[in-house]
């Protein structure tokens, strides 16, 4: 398999216009006059304040929510049909996974939804380049620990094929060190298979260490605005972290935030 295009100049998968989210009876919009890209093999991260718009902001990109006014273009069909892949998915903070079903058959769901042919040979490789073992395919999802149980989110969410994966907190309900690794894991997954990635995080350690851009948002309204470039290299390892640089883009975004 090909490795992740550098994110283009010229092109976009999604990109929203002036968008504007209000819900009826609400005095003031959650998103207000949103304007972002997201380019093919492009990481992106968002942090801001608790109750910002972070969440409906992936909502808008993933088409799940229309915008009260502006625009959100959708991904090029043309782009995903001659890739083979299809638009986007998304991973939660929770794992969602059907406790009814073992890790296989939690797998197998996004076909069943689509009405594919189960690709048993694509499902293995998704769970092995995840970290699972052949023993654990047959596991509920209550005989796994919760970095287990998001290794599964995120090896469902790229079966697939996806252009874009919209990833909310995915993990922040695991320890610091596996976080890490986790993120690791995902840096590998989006070079082998070249998907784009929106995570939304409040983590700023593991936004800057994801993303080649990352955009602060203030909240009432959510607004974007701050844009931080990154200057890493795409291959991150995890010695950047403890680096001075890393150090000092960390300490920059956080006093932005307290800024807000």
């Amino acid at each position: 398999m090909s490795a992740s295009p550098a994110p283009s100049q010229h092109t976009a998968l999604v990109r929203l216009i002036d968008a504007t989210v209000q819900f009826p009876g609400q005095g003031m919009p959650t998103l207000q006059k949103i304007n972002l890209e997201v380019k093919p093999g492009e990481n992106i991260a968002v942090v801001g304040p608790s109750g910002c718009g972070k969440s409906t902001l992936l909502r808008v990109l993933a088409g799940l929510l229309q915008p009260s006014d502006g625009k959100r273009i959708a991904i090029d069909e043309k782009t995903c049909t001659s890739s083979g892949q299809k638009e986007l998915a998304m991973v939660f903070q929770d794992a969602r996974l059907l406790p009814w079903r073992t890790v296989w058959g939690n797998m197998q769901l996004p076909y069943e939804l689509t009405g594919e042919a189960v690709d048993k040979k694509r499902l293995e490789e998704l769970l092995e380049l995840t970290g699972l073992h052949k023993k654990d395919f047959h596991k509920y999802p209550r005989m796994l620990s919760g970095g287990m149980k998001m290794r599964v989110a995120v090896a469902r969410s790229l079966v697939l094929n996806p252009n874009l994966l919209l990833l909310d907190e995915p993990f922040a309900a695991v320890d610091d060190l596996l976080r890490e690794q986790l993120n690791l894991e995902l840096l590998k997954l989006q070079k082998q298979f070249g998907f784009s990635t929106v995570l939304v995080t409040h983590h700023i350690g593991e936004a800057l260490f994801l993303s080649h851009r990352l955009f602060i948002m203030s909240a009432n309204p959510g607004q974007i605005t701050e844009e931080v470039p990154i200057p890493w290299p795409e291959n991150r390892t995890g010695d950047l972290r403890v680096s001075p640089e890393f150090a000092q883009l960390c300490g920059k975004v956080k006093h932005l935030l307290r800024q807000l």
